[in-house]
């Protein structure tokens, strides 16, 4: 099969890890996958090119940045994406934001009205579509087949893409790099963690819709009650003075916090210096590939319903599903962390759904049977 994934975006985002992910086990299969992606700034590090570029591939056509449909500055991305679809017959084309759907539909109209091209579209969130004409015409009758974070997401959009295909998939994860091991203690001690440290950790950007004022409100009697639990909160944000740090110091918990940061090379390690994972609320990224990643470390988490979440963590098997309420949290984060087996057993159960659910592989095979069913 000779396919194509589109994105509009340049940067190494929630969507661009499972589209390159996807893309290099189509190859493995045997596939013909190619992607277009938008240029990066000059000097911007960490972006999509970067990243596809250091596991050997790279960008078929780069196209401009930008968000929306705007004729006038599009004309020089239509023009090269149509002399693209001229020269390749691609049998899927996979588009993984608006911006870059709209492209595809108009550049592509020919080969699309003849019936030679199909068009999938990935829904980055697991909230339903809303049942508006412009959606309906856009994941109804401007696409072939729509693909969704989770099937559970899938099941609640079924009946907007007439005529098509819908399907669920988990987001893969790279099982080699994301996997169970020993701490690095030199590591630990960088970021300030002591050995004998138990370790709650989140790993999202800093954000209000995130939830921190939940995640501080519960995690506070844990830290003044045990004092050999830390919270480790990796990620940024503009905000995040304001919305953690500030916080962590009103509440006299600052010493127990420690900020990681954005991490890049050592993310992995610093993953695996986690005992107990969180996360509140979905950010951007309906996936949540932060929570697959630490399942495929062996770490079990703690969750809220929102979302894929609560079909990514299986409430007591791979971690817990709690209300939205400082309390529960607090009790769950605090039943793990003081039961090491307990938690050693549901970190190993979260590897093995990992292995199972969050795989190149299986990836590959959901999104294949997608595109053959167009």
């Amino acid at each position: 099969m000779n396919i194509l994934h589109i994105t509009s975006d340049w940067k190494w985002t929630g969507s661009a890890s499972p589209m390159l992910e996807l893309l290099l086990a189509q190859r493995e299969r045997g596939d013909e996958a190619e992607f277009v992606c938008a240029s990066p700034p000059d000097g911007a590090g960490g972006s999509l090119r970067e990243h596809a570029i250091a596991v050997g591939v790279a960008p078929v056509l780069e196209i401009g940045r930008g968000r929306g449909v705007k004729p006038w500055r599009d004309r020089g991305d239509l023009k090269r994406l149509r002399n693209l679809f001229t020269q390749h017959s691609f049998d899927v084309v996979h588009a993984w934001h608006t911006r870059d759907h709209l492209l595809v539909v108009a550049a592509a109209s020919a080969s699309r009205r003849s019936g030679c091209t199909r068009l999938v579209r990935s829904y980055p969130s697991a909230v339903p579509i809303a049942d508006r004409p412009w959606n309906r015409w856009l994941f109804g009758r401007a696409s072939d087949g729509l693909l969704c974070v989770s099937p559970g997401a899938a099941a609640r959009n079924t009946g907007l893409c007439r005529g098509g295909a819908v399907a669920g998939a988990f987001g893969a994860v790279d099982l080699d790099r994301f996997r169970p091991g020993p701490r690095d203690d030199a590591l630990r001690a960088r970021l300030g963690l002591a050995s004998e440290q138990r370790v709650l950790g989140v790993v999202a950007r800093v954000q209000a819709h995130r939830r921190f004022d939940l995640l501080f409100a519960a995690v506070a009697p844990l830290l003044r009650a045990d004092p050999l639990v830390r919270l480790l909160v990796v990620g940024r944000g503009t905000r995040i003075d304001a919305l953690a740090k500030e916080p962590a110091r009103r509440l006299g918990i600052h010493d127990r916090v420690v900020f990681a940061g954005y991490r890049r090379d050592d993310y992995a390690e610093v993953l695996r210096c986690i005992d107990v994972f969180t996360l509140l609320v979905p950010g951007s990224d309906g996936g949540c590939r932060a929570l697959l990643e630490a399942a495929a470390s062996g770490i079990p988490a703690v969750t809220t319903a929102r979302g894929a979440l609560p079909e990514i963590v299986i409430d007591g098997e791979t971690g817990f599903v709690v209300e939205e309420e400082a309390q529960a949290f607090t009790n769950a984060w605090g039943c793990l962390l003081r039961d090491s087996a307990r938690c050693a057993e549901m970190g190993a159960a979260a590897r093995r759904r990992a292995e199972s659910e969050f795989s190149r592989t299986q990836y590959a095979e959901t999104v294949d049977r997608l595109y053959r069913a167009l």
